[in-house]
């Protein structure tokens, strides 16, 4: 298993239910496709780069798992489609 990195931005307009939902529902996505060591560290709201789909802030999630390729694939796929995630950016961590 290799150690992943994913960070990703959730628009700042969620109630924090619905925010803790959708980080819930994709900390379940790693574990249930053989992620371990699961680690979430919410960043909270901050600051965008430059403006995406109207919104000048962004909610900053960071997620540390050791998983396999399919792991990362599943999560990526369920990001890509989810309304509620902004940007994501998924990295492989050295050994």
């Amino acid at each position: 298993m290799k150690a992943y990195e994913v960070l990703y931005i959730i628009r700042p307009d969620l109630d924090e239910e619905t925010l803790a939902t959708n980080v819930d529902r994709f900390a379940e996505i790693v574990t249930n496709n053989g992620g371990t060591e699961l680690s979430v560290d919410k960043w909270g709201k901050r600051r965008l780069a430059y403006e995406i789909n109207d919104f000048r802030d962004g909610t900053y999630i960071l997620m540390n798992f050791n998983g396999e390729a399919r792991t990362v694939q599943e999560l990526e796929r369920v990001m890509k489609i989810s309304d509620n995630v902004l940007r994501f950016l998924t990295t492989r961590k050295e050994d």
